[in-house]
This record gives C-alpha cells, structure tokens and sequence, in this order.
C-alpha cells in the first residue's frame, strides 16, 4: 500500500517545483539602487534608477540597456526574461585610470570597466534624447548628461 504521507508530500514538493518554474526569470524593481557591492566604495552618491519610469513613461524597451558582446540591443527581451548583472561582462569596478601615466587603453578595454560601460549606456541615450527632443538642461524633460545630475549627494 502506498505511505499516504509519502504521497501528500511528493505532490507537494512537486507543485512547489512545477509553481516556482513558471516564475523564474529576473524579478525587476520598480526602483534599482544603483550600488553595487562589487566596488569598495562609493566615491559619488548612489544613483536611484527608476526601471519602471523609462519602460513604461519613457517607451524604452529591454534591449535600449540590455545588449551582448558587440552592444547589439537583446531584441527579443521581455520583461521577466533572466538578464545578467552589467558587472558580469564589465568586471573591473569604477572608471578606466586617469591622467598622465594612465595606460592608453582600446575601446573595448575602457568597457572592461563598469563604470564606464554603466555611464556610456545612459549617458547616450539621454544626449539622444535630448538632441532629438531639442531639450537644454533647464526645460521640463530634460534627461541627466553630467555626474551631479544622476550622482546626487
């Protein structure tokens, strides 16, 4: 004779497989704390990035800030789709060096660098929205361009 408690927790266990496999994907904030605890320290303030405001105010689709290995946006993204951490490809945490004795680096290498690779990504979407809006930095609108408008303190 089949262990009635056997049974019961069997079908459980795989109700709660079966339950959770239509859920997995990348859960997304509505808001993303900007601070990843790959980096030390923050040397600027946390940027608090509104997710939900540039999909659904904004128009802009997964693949405007999700791309692959050559930049090309993930077309087919959806939201819930599993997507990767920009650090996960842009491993080296911060800016590309700096200054006289800074190494001269490719473009590809400067990417290597999150910070870089994070502020490319926004920073031109938002110049192109500005330029094709006709937007100055005073008018309603406006996307963010410069450290202090994004890194608020």
């Amino acid at each position: 004779m089949f262990n009635k408690s056997l049974v019961i927790s069997a079908v459980a266990a795989l109700a709660f497989l079966t339950s959770t496999s239509l859920y997995a994907g990348t859960a997304v904030q509505d808001v993303i704390k900007m601070d990843n605890k790959a980096y030390s320290e923050h040397k600027k303030g946390i940027v608090d990035f509104s997710h939900k405001k540039h999909a659904e105010e904004y128009g802009a689709g997964c693949g405007d800030c999700h791309h692959n290995d050559k930049k090309e946006p993930l077309k087919d993204l959806k939201a819930g789709d599993n997507v990767q951490n920009c650090i996960e490809c842009h491993k080296t945490p911060g800016e590309k060096p700096k200054g006289k004795e800074a190494p001269k680096l490719t473009r590809s290498q400067e990417l290597e660098y999150h910070a870089e690779a994070i502020h490319d990504n926004c920073r031109d979407c938002h110049k192109a929205h500005n330029k094709e809006k006709g937007l100055k930095a005073k008018d309603l609108g406006f996307a963010p361009t410069t450290c202090k408008e994004c890194h608020k303190e």
